[in-house]
C-alpha cells in the first residue's frame, strides 16, 4: 500500500469511527438524564458545561477515545497526503482540524476555556478544509467538498451571529450536528477518493 493509499484508509477510518463512536456513545448515554439531540451539544456526551458539569460513563471515555484517535489518524493521514499532492492551502486546514479533534478528546466539555478553543478550530478548519480540497479531487466530489464545508460554515456564522433564523427550530443539538456531520462525510470521502486513485501520472494530469 502506498502512502496516499495509506492516507485515504487512515481518513476514511477517522470519518468512520468518529461517526460510530458518536453513535454509540448516544445510545449508551442514560436514558433519563435529559439528553436529546435537539438540544443537547454533541461534546456533552464527553461532559456537560460547568458549572454543574455531568460525566457519565461509558459514554465520557467512548466519546473522548473516538475524537482522540479520530484526530490523530487525521493528523497522520494529513502528513501523507501532503508528501504527496504538497498543497498548504488544503494541508494547513486539514492538519488545524485534526489538531482540534485532537483537542475536544484530551478536554472534554467541562474544562474551559480549552474545550472551546477547540472546537470552534475545529469548526471552522474543517469547513475550510473540504472546501480547499478542491485543489487535489476531481468532480464531481470536488463540489460535494466545496457544498458540505459551505454548509457547515453557513451553520456556524448562523449559530454565532444570527441564531433565531436556525436553533429555534432544529435546536442546539440539531444545529451543531448540521456544523459537524457534513465534514464528517465528506472526511469519509475523500478517505474513498484517495483510495481509489489508480497511479501517479493519471493523477498528476488532473492537478497539474
Amino acid at each position: 500500500m502506498n502512502k496516499l493509499k495509506l492516507s485515504g484508509l487512515l481518513l476514511f477510518l477517522a470519518g468512520s469511527i468518529a461517526l460510530m463512536g458518536i453513535i454509540t456513545a448516544e445510545a449508551l448515554y442514560p436514558s433519563g438524564s435529559g439528553y436529546t439531540t435537539f438540544n443537547s451539544e454533541i461534546s456533552d456526551l464527553g461532559a456537560t458545561k460547568p458549572p454543574n458539569s455531568l460525566i457519565y460513563q461509558p459514554s465520557a471515555s467512548i466519546f473522548n477515545i473516538t475524537m482522540l484517535l479520530s484526530g490523530l489518524m487525521t493528523l497522520t493521514a494529513t502528513f501523507y497526503q501532503h508528501k504527496y499532492f504538497k498543497k498548504l492551502l488544503v494541508s494547513i486546514p486539514l492538519g488545524l482540524f485534526s489538531l482540534g479533534l485532537v483537542g475536544i478528546g484530551i478536554f472534554s466539555g467541562n474544562k474551559v476555556p480549552y474545550h472551546g478553543i477547540f472546537s470552534l478550530l475545529t469548526f471552522i478548519s474543517g469547513g475550510v478544509s473540504a472546501i480547499m480540497s478542491f485543489k487535489i479531487v476531481s468532480a464531481p466530489f470536488k463540489f460535494i467538498g466545496i457544498v458540505f464545508g459551505t454548509i457547515s460554515l453557513i451553520t456556524w456564522c448562523a449559530v454565532v451571529f444570527v441564531p433565531n433564523i436556525i436553533v429555534p427550530f432544529i435546536g442546539l443539538g440539531g444545529t451543531e450536528r448540521w456544523l459537524v456531520y457534513p465534514i464528517v462525510l465528506w472526511i469519509t470521502g475523500l478517505g474513498g477518493y484517495l483510495m481509489n486513485i489508480t497511479t501517479t501520472k493519471k493523477l498528476g494530469d488532473q492537478h497539474l
